[in-house]
């Protein structure tokens, strides 16, 4: 099995790629996961159908899964903020990634924010019992994600998992219970059995030519869009959007990184009402940060506008279930 987003479409420009707090001390710690709790057999669902991956969250807030790629156990952040799957510069060679066949339906480069980056090829990715292969990764610099993880003595990611292999598999992240489903074939009938979303109240994805996903939200009543971004470790509101709003900001020691941008510092504003769909969370404090070359195409002053990213703490605390499959998200309220 291929993934086809890629191959089908030069326009994947706008990839956000995970985005690295470089401190977090302002969120909650992780809670541990226990494996033998997921609703999987060995690994996989009832007949084979779907495949059951548990995730761990690291102290960046970021949900990390285990693949092997071209047979070498790898690490990669799941990342629904990047179109694109995307392997560490520094870790091609380790994991033998080659470059693009001249007969490869696949730009042999693509611009991310700002930067063009070169498209390899891994023989082979395997995530538990699903097997892809001639899979395009973007080779990125993940210099930021790894700096902060050595920080924090944990193991530095090796990639991204994005929306590439997510749309095709029919993929369900449940934030909350830390695990990816997906589905062994495509092409088999109806959802993915397994989810209860009594309780949860579902907002519509939007999902744009770039392949980003977007959910409609009103920030202190505004009518905006969010990003909807677990690769970034907390909810993050563009400055500009902020500051058209009055509110008054507080500085913080966090800082934020994107794949081929800076750092950049991190201020909080205190949101009173943020409503996403039915859900309504009230007095709210979210991360301010310059979306600048993050979010592209003018989506920053659209009607309504993309204000910021929705991130891995709001995703979390309201047991988020994102459904790649419906397009739909699931939080509780």
């Amino acid at each position: 099995m291929t993934s086809p987003l890629l191959r089908n479409s030069s326009k994947l420009l706008l990839a956000a790629a995970v985005l690295v707090g470089t401190s977090t001390a302002a969120l909650a710690a992780p809670r541990s996961r226990n494996p033998s709790q997921l609703p999987t057999r060995n690994g996989a669902q009832d007949g084979g159908e779907y495949q059951a991956l548990p995730l761990t969250r690291s102290a960046q807030n970021h949900l990390l899964v285990r693949v092997y790629i071209n047979g070498k156990a790898a690490l990669l952040g799941v990342d629904t903020g990047a179109p694109i799957s995307a392997i560490a510069r520094n870790r091609r060679a380790y994991y033998g990634l080659g470059g693009l066949s001249p007969s490869a339906n696949v730009p042999a480069r693509l611009m991310i924010n700002g930067a063009l980056n070169n498209v390899v090829v891994a023989q082979t990715m395997r995530l538990g019992g699903l097997t892809l292969a001639d899979e395009p990764m973007v080779a990125v610099d993940l210099g930021g994600a790894s700096r902060a993880a050595s920080m924090r003595g944990e193991q530095e990611i090796d990639g991204i998992l994005g929306a590439d292999i997510l749309f095709p598999t029919k993929a369900v992240i449940d934030c909350e219970r830390q695990l990816l489903v997906m589905k062994m074939n495509p092409d088999t009938p109806g959802t993915i059995p397994g989810f209860d979303h009594r309780g949860y109240e579902s907002v519509p994805i939007l999902v744009s030519e770039g392949y980003n996903l977007y959910v409609d939200a009103k920030i202190n009543g505004r009518a905006a869009r969010l990003m909807l971004d677990t690769g970034a470790f907390a909810t993050l509101l563009h400055r500009g959007f902020v500051r058209g709003m009055n509110l008054s900001l507080r500085d913080t020691p966090l800082r934020s990184a994107a794949v081929n941008l800076k750092q950049r510092g991190v201020q909080l504003a205190r949101i009173n009402r943020l409503s996403l769909g039915a859900v309504n969370i009230v007095g709210k404090d979210v991360g301010v940060v310059d979306l600048e070359g993050l979010i592209h195409g003018g989506l920053l002053d659209a009607n309504p506008p993309v204000a910021g990213l929705l991130g891995a703490e709001i995703l979390r605390r309201h047991g988020g279930i994102i459904d790649f499959g419906t397009r739909k998200l699931y939080l509780k309220g």
